[in-house]
């Protein structure tokens, strides 16, 4: 946490929108504060379009608005959505990557295009912060928070990271200052929102030990998070209680359904298909029409999107009237709206099932959480089983809240309640219940020891309170024959059994990932392997377990020292 009056930045990095808050205990008694100016225009903006406008030899035109609001020219290319290129499954496999979004300028990564973006809009926020503040010294010292999406996975986050130092977000402020990358800090979108609304009077109603939903529905992903309150509201402290969730479903993807449906609507008109025309299309459905859309009660309503082009005005069995296409109600629902927020339904709907408890509010944030529509069809999915709430400023919940976490005495979010039970395999040498309960299990080793396969170890058990990033240890011991015999294989199993099983024959377990641990880099193998390598000899170990809502590390360890180390997998 910052040591008191020190500046806490946060970057609400989104695929069509971001914004940066900022906030210190000195100013304004703590509160947070957004940038609202922004370069052109003269208006306040809270959030303005994640976009960039390049030249032919890749560098950078405009940004933001600017770029956004850039007519199309020869030589220039305006690039927007390149955050989705650094979910898990574009970074695992390109060709995964939805072919509708546009392609990255040539000779750019997608960590080059964030880098690009975070540049110019880091750089102009600091120059308006330090108008405000008065204090140019602070700004180099900040903690700055950035956001990710709940789904993203180690190596996003680490190319987030990456990105941001590239950007100078954070940066050494004197020649020892060697902790300087510390102060740049990753939180996910949903915990951000979680903080923001536990300090508004929306989450008054609840009671320790219940449980609400934060559903971040943005542009690009749609991230959804459960928390259990375990502190009184004068010492309030959440816990997450499931893993974190999320898909690629958020308010852009009715922007590229709308540009489908145009398409096919004018075929055979191809003088309103060209890209300016397209843009012009979708710039109106986009401002103007999306948040507002009402569903079935404007079914029958007539919706005009004017032409970019003058010619070829007329054809109304395609709805093209006088120079304006019109679409009906009922069309657009079918065909843009029901996909995308029928998506947003079943994962809402999935989480409740995966937490299999209780829930008592579900809280919509982000910018697609304005839409009128989604809210009315969410109440009316899921109003009878818990309460839902569009908390104020919603739009601006994650980076608020990423600023609010930065600035708080003790983290909020400190705990993580385990979703399920995280076990081994293992063969432990017999006991008598082994005897009583399970002789076929029982075979004798190289050793000659009573050996009792199938066992089960248990390393996290289900619903156990866990602060976050505590490491569960647990020491285990292998027989090696010779001084080559040095992997061993940790196995590691799932679930959502209630009560503690002892054999593996004794419930449904599933495989959660596979970690070959290589002990030869410990001096106890190595000694013993030089000194004991004819006869056989035994390691002895301790395997740690960090749990966390976005992934599971396992740790080598020996003597309290780290020997090795893995990420194993998402909870979900």
């Amino acid at each position: 946490m910052p040591e008191d009056g020190r500046l806490v930045m946060s970057l609400d990095f989104g695929t069509t929108f971001s914004g940066v808050a900022y906030g210190s205990t000195r100013i304004s008694n703590g509160s947070t504060q957004m940038v609202l100016v922004w370069p052109g225009s003269f208006e306040h903006f809270r959030k303005i379009p994640t976009c960039l406008l390049y030249d032919q030899a890749g560098r950078v035109l405009s940004w933001g608005l600017e770029a956004k609001n850039a007519p199309p020219m020869e030589g220039r290319t305006r690039c927007e959505w390149f955050k989705l290129f650094l979910e898990p499954k574009a970074l695992r496999d390109e060709g995964s990557v939805d072919n509708r979004l546009p392609r990255l300028p040539r000779g750019k990564s997608a960590t080059d295009v964030i880098t690009d973006f975070l540049t110019c809009i880091w750089e102009y926020a600091k120059q308006q912060i330090g108008r405000e503040i008065g204090a140019v010294a602070d700004l180099e010292a900040a903690d700055v928070w950035i956001t990710v999406p709940a789904a993203w996975d180690a190596a996003g986050c680490a190319k987030m990271r990456d990105a941001a130092i590239a950007a100078g977000l954070v940066h050494a402020t004197k020649a020892d200052d060697e902790t300087w990358r510390e102060r740049l800090r990753i939180i996910t979108e949903p915990e951000a929102a979680a903080v923001h609304c536990v300090a508004l009077t929306d989450l008054h109603h609840l009671r320790p030990s219940q449980n609400f939903m934060i559903c971040d529905a943005g542009g690009g992903t749609v991230d959804l998070a459960v928390y259990k309150l375990i502190g009184q509201l004068a010492h309030l402290e959440i816990a997450e209680i499931c893993a974190r969730s999320g898909a690629n479903c958020g308010s852009l993807f009715l922007d590229l359904r709308f540009r489908e449906l145009v398409r096919a609507l004018l075929v055979a008109h191809p003088a309103h298909l060209d890209q300016a025309s397209l843009a012009y299309f979708m710039h109106h459905f986009s401002e103007v029409e999306k948040l507002a859309y009402l569903g079935e009660e404007d079914d029958n309503k007539m919706f005009q999107f004017t032409c970019f082009n003058v010619e070829d005005q007329d054809d109304p069995s395609v709805g093209l009237v006088n120079g304006e296409l019109t679409i009906p109600g009922n069309l657009l629902r079918q065909e843009v709206f029901d996909p995308v927020i029928d998506q947003v339904l079943q994962l809402i709907e999935d989480q409740e099932r995966r937490v299999n408890q209780r829930i008592d509010a579900l809280l919509m944030v982000g910018g697609f959480s304005g839409s009128e529509y989604l809210l009315k069809r969410v109440e009316q999915r899921f109003a009878g089983k818990m309460r839902v709430v569009r908390p104020a400023d919603a739009d601006v919940a994650t980076v608020r809240g990423a600023a609010q976490y930065g600035l708080a005495r003790r983290p909020l979010v400190q705990s993580v309640i385990a979703p399920k039970a995280y076990l081994m395999k293992v063969k432990l040498p017999a006991e008598q219940e082994d005897w009583n309960k399970r002789p076929a299990y029982i075979k004798k080793n190289d050793a000659g020891v009573d050996i009792c396969e199938n066992r089960l170890q248990y390393l996290v058990q289900k619903g156990a309170i866990l602060l976050k990033g505590q490491r569960i240890k647990t020491m285990f011991c292998k027989f090696s024959k010779v001084a080559d015999d040095r992997l061993f294989t940790a196995v590691l199993y799932t679930s959502d059994a209630d009560r503690v099983m002892r054999y593996t024959d004794e419930g449904e377990t599933t495989e959660l990932c596979k970690w070959t641990v290589d002990l030869s880099v410990l001096p106890s193998f190595q000694w013993a392997a030089q000194n004991h390598g004819s006869t056989g000899f035994y390691t002895e170990f301790e395997l740690g377990l960090e749990l966390d809502s976005a992934e599971v590390r396992g740790v080598l360890m020996w003597e309290g020292r780290e020997w090795g180390s893995t990420v194993f997998d998402f909870l979900n």
